[in-house]
Order: structure tokens, then C-alpha cells, then sequence
């Protein structure tokens, strides 16, 4: 451990395991309220969801960041006006954490059911296992814990 990762680590009074679904829940809220309301056209798309991924992965203790845009809800190239603004309805999303032996796989996508832009703890585990979306099926080792599933 750093220096300064031993001096950041001494002021939360939990465990690697807490702190890394503490940080999940940043990043979520990040990735929300940064990015809601940003323009985005089809000759867009593609870019800002690697500029969304990209900014959520320099960000402490993210291993790994994936954002998909739905593109259904953007209108069709046409003029200066063929555009949408990013809503939570539109982001799928899944954002791996890990701080010492612990990962947490967080997910963010719109819940038909709930009518509502869904963040949630999809996957915590320990040691050097790791849930991944592999086809759009999640992958989860067995001493992983799982929750909740929108797939």
C-alpha cells in the first residue's frame, strides 16, 4: 500500500469490503449526475460512451467501467435539431471496484417494473475472482455474492 492509500484507508472505519461499495456508490452517483442532460445525437453515441467509461475508470480503485447508450431513444441524423438529451432511462451500465481482496460489481440500468433508472450491487467478492458480462450473460464465481438481476 501508498503512502497516501494508507493514509486515505485509516480515515474510514470499515473494512476494505465496505469501503469498495462505498466507492461503487460514487461511482454511480457520478456517472448519474455528471452525464444526465448531456446532448447526444447518433454521430455521438459512440463517443460519449467511451468518454463516459474513460472518466469513470481514472477515478480511485475502479477496475473496470462499461456504459452502454440506448440508441432506440435517439432520434435519426437529420439536422441541427436531431438530437436527445441523456436521460438515467437510456444507461446501462456496469462498474467494477476492487480495494485489497475485495470487488464489487455495481449495475445501473431501467427497471421496466419500477419505472425507474435502477442502481445496484450486482456481485461482492473476495480474492481474485470476478463477476463479468461475458454475452450479456454475468459470470459469477462461487464465493461471490449476487443480488438482485435485471438481464
Amino acid at each position: 500500500m501508498t503512502s497516501r492509500e494508507e493514509t486515505a484507508a485509516g480515515r474510514f472505519a470499515c473494512g476494505d469490503r465496505d469501503r469498495a461499495l462505498f466507492e461503487a456508490g460514487i461511482k454511480m452517483g457520478t456517472l448519474y449526475h455528471q452525464f444526465v442532460g448531456m446532448p447526444v445525437s447518433s454521430s455521438s453515441v459512440d463517443g460519449l460512451e467511451r468518454s463516459i467509461s474513460d472518466a469513470i475508470r481514472v477515478q480511485p480503485y475502479v477496475e473496470d467501467a462499461r456504459v452502454r447508450i440506448d440508441r432506440s431513444r435517439i432520434p435519426p441524423e437529420g439536422d441541427e435539431y436531431s438530437y436527445a438529451s441523456l436521460s438515467g432511462d437510456m444507461l446501462d451500465a456496469v462498474i467494477v471496484i476492487r480495494i485489497g481482496d475485495s470487488r464489487v460489481t455495481a449495475e445501473m440500468r431501467y427497471d421496466t417494473d419500477l419505472g425507474y433508472p435502477l442502481m445496484y450491487v450486482s456481485s461482492i467478492c473476495r480474492g481474485s475472482s470476478l463477476a463479468f458480462r461475458q454475452s450479456e450473460k454475468l459470470t459469477v464465481p462461487k464465493n461471490c455474492w449476487m443480488f438482485r438481476l435485471f438481464l
